[in-house]
């Protein structure tokens, strides 16, 4: 039984080492995921501020 202790004592780090780059994978693309929401919100909102403020001009047409 010695034998199994001693294998899983070794195997203890690794495992830690794995679950902390889990998660700290896990922050940084829920981060990312939010920030690019975020980012296409504020554009949105940019856009519609945009087009209230200057009307189109209708390029391209001749009257």
């Amino acid at each position: 039984m010695s034998t199994f202790w001693t294998a899983f004592a070794a195997l203890v780090p690794s495992i830690g080492v794995g679950v902390l780059f889990y998660f700290a994978m896990r922050f940084i693309i829920r981060a990312d995921r939010n920030e690019r929401a975020n980012l296409a919100r504020l554009d949105a909102e940019e856009d519609a501020r945009t087009e209230r403020e200057v009307p189109p001009t209708g390029a391209g047409i001749t009257p």
